[in-house]
């Protein structure tokens, strides 16, 4: 590790930091329906689409009801998606001509999308067309991460009403967050991945002459305009099969710092956000001190490990100076390939400008563990919001266990409906990954996509399901997923990890937003102090080491070891 590259994590970081501030904000304004200096741009566009729909913004929804819009808001965005994808050689904008995506990996990547984790079983160069990039995933990429915010917000509603029936308008929340936080955002974005240098033409290739004379086909396409919200909505899915490793995506230092500080902008304000939606920034700034603590351990984790360099090569004779450089671009080094692994899986980004699948065995240890715990610090667009405010009622309930005293959040008591609804929410999350990890391992038509045995052949597939399971989408690219079993069965989980997780944070939302908020007494735990820093790290540890030990020490723990040992699968 050096001076050079730690600086570099953490101009980035301060970057992302500084510009969070205004945005939170703005966020906060946004989503409490108030005028900001946007409306005279966006106001008319945002009162057509309701005059369109035949919406009141100014109609709210009870928990239920608000549940049931965003599910019929999915279901017709996954149906959409997909006759797009069956039927792009009958439509316009495919140039390259290619046929319709077959049926099983149309299901993954219509689920994939719509789910917010953009996991890609396919090369988007050779597989979708303009038309189904552009009005099918990267439409996604800006509603898919507005739902998530829509989601979030009606929890911190919970959080700061009293005594109300209702937690906001689903279709407000969706056309806001689209119309005034991504949408702006993404515009300015692009135009500074085109001055960069990052295509954006319809045109579907272009030729080139090679050194030797060689004639080389190189695709091309609208690039900018998806990369730029790829990472701005925590979705991570490229153009390109090599994502951000790809020199159209990503073709310098000044462009992957970009990425990186878009990956975690919109999770960072969302936490600013929520502190002035409950009124007190002190809250929003403790939860924000932990993310930031698990995200920095990573971080060193990975990026101590990568600069080690491989002792199986070390033992062959090849200089370690440089580190491990298998599977990474030159052009963006150690810290910052280790970095943007971290912070695409601390988010649920899942863009890569490095293989996952190369990164040494404590090394890609770090990102599974970020989605092993849901993609939580610091999250994603909503989505990391959200799950650490389940994590945090959680951490309160066991503290009023030590205490004796009836636990209170945010002036909420903490009782029984509101466990049960955690406790189902957080049991989601393993019951996914270990479940169908251990029947991949077990059944021929999940060992049979396996690029490695051995532990790593293990880590491939606990990583596939961590990553689909919290909806991140990348992934350790030695598992072959274009097939049957894999396109069902991860498919499936991005819909659990999404849905059947969500549903009890929205029962838990309409429960808090019903209770009176209360002041706090002397027995009430601060929540908003270095001691709740401490609650919390310590409940995520134990929390979510007694859920996977087992399946990390069998992985990248023991494969560690034997390499330790030089011994390799």
């Amino acid at each position: 590790m050096t001076l050079v590259g730690w600086s570099q994590i953490a101009t980035v970081l301060a970057l992302a930091l500084v510009a969070a501030v205004p945005l939170g904000a703005h966020m906060a304004r946004v989503l409490g329906g108030e005028r900001t200096f946007l409306s005279p741009v966006f106001g008319p566009v945002e009162a057509g689409f309701y005059r369109l729909a035949g919406v009141d913004p100014a109609r709210e929804q009870s928990a239920f009801a608000y549940t049931i819009a965003m599910i019929a808001f999915s279901v017709a965005g996954f149906a959409t998606l997909y006759a797009l994808q069956r039927l792009q050689n009958l439509l316009p904008l495919n140039p390259q001509g290619f046929d319709g995506v077959p049926a099983d990996l149309a299901f993954n990547t219509s689920m994939s999308f719509v789910t917010n984790t953009n996991w890609q079983n396919y090369g988007g160069e050779t597989t979708m067309s303009h038309l189904v990039q552009m009005l099918g995933l990267t439409v996604h990429n800006f509603v898919s991460a507005a739902t998530g915010l829509a989601m979030a917000f009606a929890l911190v509603r919970g959080f700061a009403r009293s005594q109300s029936a209702t937690v906001g308008n689903f279709w407000a929340d969706l056309t806001r967050s689209t119309l005034y936080v991504l949408l702006p955002i993404s515009v300015v974005g692009a135009l500074a991945l085109v001055a960069a240098g990052v295509p954006q033409t319809l045109l579907g290739s272009v030729e080139a002459r090679t050194l030797e004379g060689a004639r080389q086909v190189i695709s091309i396409g609208p690039v900018a305009s998806q990369e730029f919200i790829k990472e701005l909505g925590a979705n991570g899915g490229g153009f390109f099969n090599a994502n951000s490793a790809h020199p159209f995506e990503n073709p310098n230092a000044f462009t992957n710092m970009l990425e990186i500080w878009a990956i975690l902008i919109v999770p960072i304000a969302s936490v600013l956000a929520f502190g002035r939606v409950i009124g007190d920034q002190r809250q929003g700034a403790a939860i924000l001190a932990t993310m930031a603590a698990i995200l920095i351990v990573g971080a060193l984790v990975a990026y101590f490990y990568e600069s080690g360099g491989n002792p199986l090569l070390t033992a062959l004779g090849v200089d370690p100076a440089q580190g491990n450089m298998e599977g990474k671009e030159v052009r963006f080094g150690q810290a910052m390939s280790a970095f943007f692994a971290v912070a695409t899986t601390g988010t649920s980004t899942g863009a890569v400008n490095a293989m996952h699948d190369s990164l040494l065995p404590l090394a890609g240890l770090a990102p599974m563990f970020n989605m092993l715990l849901g993609c939580i610090s610091p999250g994603g667009d909503g989505a990391g919001l959200y799950g650490f405010l389940v994590v945090a009622v959680i951490a309160v309930f066991v503290a009023g266990l030590m205490v004796g005293r009836t636990p209170e959040y945010l002036g909420k008591k903490i009782e029984a409906r509101e466990m049960k609804l955690a406790m189902l929410a957080v049991l989601v999350y393993p019951l996914t990954v270990l479940g169908f990890s251990g029947a991949s391992v077990t059944l021929k038509a999940g060992l049979d996509s396996l690029g490695a045995a051995g532990p790593h052949g293990l880590s491939e597939t606990l990583y596939a399901f961590a990553s689909t399971s919290a909806n991140n989408g990348s992934a350790f690219g030695g598992l072959s997923g274009d097939t049957l079993w894999y396109n069902t069965t991860l498919g499936l989980a991005m819909f659990i990890g999404r849905f059947v997780y969500v549903i009890p944070v929205l029962a838990m939302a309409g429960s808090l937003a019903a209770k009176k908020r209360i002041a706090p007494s002397a027995g009430t735990l601060p929540t908003h102090g270095p001691l709740f820093v401490g609650l919390l790290l310590g409940v995520i540890v134990i929390l979510y080491m007694l859920q996977y030990f087992p399946g990390l020490a069998l992985g990248p723990i023991v494969e560690h070891f034997l390499m330790l040992d030089g011994k390799t699968f």
